[in-house]
């Protein structure tokens, strides 16, 4: 005889068969649709990595480049040895200088006469091309103090707060200086103050 309680065991442990069949029939899908959803979401994470990196990338500022090195200090040290060139010709001479004193001399030989006195001879002859020697020299001399000052000044004319390059200075100061030097000593030797033309009878 088959009581109630037996039937309703039966049908539950049927139930609970019927459960477990269908729940070992699901589990491969449900196993290959977690795997799938898993992938999905590396690869959303590292397109979601990469998209922010690149945002990053772009976000982050370039670095400024290299402020390039501006030419006005090559023309300034060009100009300090330019400078200090012209002082030392202005100084110790040149072939300019030697060229007028010849051309100065032989015209004093042609416009003086066989007649003329030893006084007029040696004015024209060596006088005129002395003080030829000494007005080239202050010529070179005054160029010399021109591109020195120039160059010295020049910072105050450019880009503020750039410091002028030390050896430049140095340069400049020392054509300035030989400029002063030659051309006092080219208006000493052109006004007969220093070397001046030997007296002669007349």
């Amino acid at each position: 005889m088959v009581t109630k309680t037996d039937d309703e065991t039966a049908e539950t442990a049927e139930a609970t068969t019927a459960e477990a069949t269908e729940a070992a029939s699901e589990t491969p899908e449900v196993i290959e649709a977690t795997k799938e959803a898993e992938a999905t979401d590396a690869v959303e994470a590292a397109e979601g990595t990469d998209g922010d990196a690149d945002a990053d990338l772009d976000d982050e500022p370039f670095a400024p480049a290299a402020p390039v090195e501006d030419s006005s200090g090559a023309g300034q040290g060009a100009g300090a040895v330019v400078s200090a060139a012209l002082g030392v010709v202005a100084l110790s001479g040149s072939w300019v200088a030697t060229v007028a004193s010849a051309r100065e001399s032989l015209i004093g030989q042609l416009q003086t006469s066989q007649g003329a006195s030893v006084a007029k001879q040696v004015s024209e002859v060596y006088g005129d091309s002395w003080h030829a020697t000494a007005l080239v020299g202050g010529i070179f001399a005054l160029l010399a103090l021109i591109v020195g000052a120039v160059v010295l000044a020049r910072p105050a004319f450019g880009a503020p707060g750039k410091p002028q390059a030390v050896w430049i200075k140095s340069v400049a100061w020392a054509g300035v200086s030989l400029g002063i030097l030659g051309l006092l000593l080219a208006v000493a030797k052109y006004t007969d103050i220093l070397m001046a033309l030997p007296s002669a009878s007349s």
